[in-house]
Order: C-alpha cells, then sequence, then structure tokens
C-alpha cells in the first residue's frame, strides 16, 4: 500500500503546483495614503505599484507626494478613468498668495505630460530681455515692435489675475504677464522661470464654473500619465485588485505580484480570499470551483488509497 500512497501524494503535489499560483516572500502595500486611493500605477512604496512611477511617486507620513528636479509636491487628487493626477506648487502665485517662484518642470523619462486644461501665467515678465517677448523684424526700419510669444485669448485670464490683491501687489503691468499653454513648454516640458525671465506663475487646472472669479479657480498643475503604449489595464492587476489585493512587482526583472491583504504570503496570481469590513474572511465565489476540485481529487486520492 505504500507505494499507491506515494503515488498518491506525489499526484496531490503535482495538481496543486499546477493549479496554485507561486507564493513567494510577503510586503506590505497599502491601499490609501491618506485621503487618497491608491490604485495601479501607484503604490505606497517600494515594491507596489508600478516600477516605472515609484521614483516620482511616494507615500510617505500619509501624504502622497510627486518629485521631479524642480521640487516635490503634494498630490491633492488622481482621477483614474481619465488617467489625470493634480499636484500643487508650493511657490506657485494664487490669487490667495503671490511669491518668487523658479517654476515647474517634468523629468524628460517620468511617464508624466502635461493635461491639455492647464493654463500657465507667467508673472512679472521682463519686456526687455525675457525670451517670450522678441522683436518682430517684418515690419523693418529702425522701429522694431515686442510680439510676446504668449497666447492672445489669454488677456482676460492676465486681467482677472491682476484684479487679486496678492497679485497686484507686484505693482507690475498687466503686459508682463503671459499666458502659456503646455504645448509652448516644449516638448521637454520645462518651464525655468529664470530663463525666462519672470518672476512668478500661476497654474489653473479648471475656472469651476466660474471663469470670472479668479478666487474660486482651482491653481495646481493637472498631469496626465501613461503606463504603456495603449494605455490599457494589465489583465493580471485587474484580477489582482478584483480578489482585494494590491498589484506591485518584485526580483531583478520587476516580475508582476498580487500584494494580499493580512499576513498572507502574495502571489504571482490574485488572492484566495477577500478580508471584508468586519474583518472576517470568505472564500471569492469565483474560487470556489478550484477549492471543491482539490477537495474533490482528496477524497478520491483518499479512497484509492
Amino acid at each position: 500500500m505504500k507505494p499507491k500512497n506515494c503515488f498518491s501524494t506525489t499526484l496531490l503535489c503535482i495538481y496543486l503546483t499546477l493549479l496554485l499560483p507561486t507564493l513567494i516572500s510577503s510586503q506590505y502595500c497599502q491601499r490609501t495614503c491618506g485621503n487618497l486611493h491608491l490604485k495601479y500605477p501607484f503604490g505606497s512604496g517600494p515594491g507596489c505599484g508600478d516600477p516605472r512611477f515609484h521614483p516620482y511617486v511616494t507615500c510617505s507620513q500619509e501624504k502622497l507626494t510627486l518629485t521631479t528636479h524642480t521640487g516635490c509636491y503634494t498630490i491633492t487628487a488622481i482621477d483614474y478613468n481619465i488617467k489625470v493626477l493634480y499636484i500643487t506648487d508650493p511657490s506657485m502665485s494664487t490669487c490667495s498668495c503671490a511669491q518668487p517662484s523658479k517654476g515647474f518642470g517634468l523629468d524628460w523619462n517620468a511617464p508624466f505630460s502635461f493635461d491639455d486644461n492647464n493654463i500657465f501665467s507667467l508673472l512679472d515678465c521682463s519686456i526687455t530681455s525675457s525670451p517670450i517677448y522678441k522683436p518682430d523684424g517684418f515690419y523693418g526700419g529702425g522701429n522694431s515692435t515686442l510680439v510676446p510669444l504668449c497666447d492672445s485669448k489669454g488677456a482676460s485670464i492676465c486681467s482677472l489675475l491682476y484684479s487679486c490683491r496678492p497679485i497686484s501687489a507686484l505693482n507690475t503691468p498687466i503686459s508682463t504677464c503671459c499666458v502659456y499653454t503646455p504645448v509652448d513648454l516644449g516638448p521637454s516640458f520645462e518651464m525655468d522661470l529664470q530663463k525666462l525671465k519672470c518672476t512668478s506663475y500661476s497654474g489653473i487646472f479648471s475656472f469651476n464654473g466660474q471663469v470670472s472669479n479668479p478666487q474660486s479657480w482651482e491653481y495646481g498643475v493637472a498631469l496626465k500619465y501613461k503606463f504603456s503604449v495603449s494605455n490599457d489595464y494589465p489583465g493580471a492587476c485587474a484580477d489582482c485588485e478584483r480578489s482585494n489585493g494590491v498589484c506591485g512587482y518584485t526580483g531583478d526583472y520587476n516580475s508582476f505580484i498580487c500584494n494580499c491583504p493580512g499576513d498572507r504570503l502574495n502571489t504571482t496570481g490574485d488572492c484566495l480570499y477577500s478580508p471584508y469590513w468586519s474583518h472576517s474572511l470568505r472564500l471569492l465565489p469565483w474560487k470556489m470551483g478550484v477549492w471543491l476540485q482539490i477537495y474533490s481529487l482528496a477524497l478520491f486520492l483518499g479512497w484509492i488509497s
């Protein structure tokens, strides 16, 4: 009978190996950072989310932060449906506060780009030395005029910004305000105010339904993110999150893992159990068939042995 027992045990081990996902060493990935919900491609730390985003987006002391070569910026919201995140720049001038700034830029290899809804107003730019003003040589003669490389439709935005007390306190003419759109920042997405000879800037990503009231505008920067050529959600990650897991990566090749809740090991597939608010555990319905197969096989092997 021992050979039968050995055969049964071997068969069961092979079946379980093929059926169940590989388990690997555990690591903890948070589902939230402060009041922000974390989903792929973002993660709470190394090994969580997509490895291409971790150097730029991190969670520290329950605050989600974007880091670029120009500074660190608090992420205030993420819209996973349109794949856009929103940040605040503490050096930005708004209707509440005007201050000098060095500008804002994105790393050339970062998986981000400016959202088309962004409007950037450069403030207190030097008319005589800023590169956004250049002589118009088409008119000839010795009386060249200066033509700003700004959005001609942005004059009203400058006027409204200068109606704010902190910005009007700069005591500079409105003509030194220039509205830039993201396309004007060039392929490097760089807004270097020192090179542009401007003192500060305002970033607006929404008028909040009140175009004529700058105090109600939403100030900050909206950034689009992209995690693949087609930007399709990875199927393995969708299965992981459906089973209440958190997508992550591990190893030298950043292989996909699913970080399961509680103290259980991570898996290369998805989580077998799903915790509920009561902290109880129950088997996921779509996994019930798997365990019924295992149970049936175990009974069969027990019977033939």
